[in-house]
């Protein structure tokens, strides 16, 4: 556990690390100090890696189908794990949008929203240029099923309904990995 000290009025040194301790935090959205772009052990996202991906059916936020892994049967899913308040989950979202144009018929995209409250999801869709599916786990039911270690983990599942791969967090180039791993399955 992180615990961030009050500085005394007038501190600037104590301000300035006091702020750079929890920027550094924010810019990861990662839980337990994991490290964004850091490729995870299955052990770490639930043991899902080779297991089938837990099916959830959750409603469209965004006016599209559902988020629905049952629907997306005999295709390569990817399922991402997001919220509004995660710098890298929106840098991910046009990533996850342009492999989901480039593969369409062949690789679903999730977006799975772990807010709190519903509010924001919408502005951050259309900030971001979202058309994949996106839902709310507001139960946070899906979570407990796949275990995400922090914000975004994206979970790829092949065609047979196997997770096959799992990716936390986000930096620059990582969508390059993740569209390597897509094409893999789709071979």
């Amino acid at each position: 556990m992180i615990q961030l000290r009050v500085p005394r009025r007038g501190s600037r040194t104590a301000i300035a690390a006091s702020l750079a301790v929890l920027c550094s935090l924010l810019a990861g959205c990662s839980k337990g100090g994991e490290s964004a772009g850091a490729e995870s052990p299955s052990s770490e996202e639930g043991g899902l890696v080779g297991s089938p991906a837990p099916d959830f059916d959750l409603p469209a936020e965004n006016g599209k189908k559902p988020a629905s892994l049952s629907a997306a049967k005999g295709k390569v899913v990817l399922v991402d794990f997001w919220a509004t308040w995660c710098a890298p989950c929106k840098a991910s979202f046009p990533k996850w949008e342009a492999l989901s144009k480039k593969y369409s018929g062949d690789l679903v995209v999730i977006g799975i929203s772990e807010d709190d409250e519903k509010d924001g999801i919408d502005a951050f869709v259309k900030e971001t240029g979202a058309t994949f599916a996106i839902g709310w786990d507001g139960d946070k039911g899906v979570a407990g099923a796949y275990k995400p270690g922090t914000m975004p983990t994206a979970f790829l599942v092949d065609r047979n309904g196997l997770v096959r791969y799992v990716h936390s967090g986000f930096r620059a180039g990582d969508e390059k990995l993740i569209a390597a791993k897509v094409k893999s399955l789709l071979e």
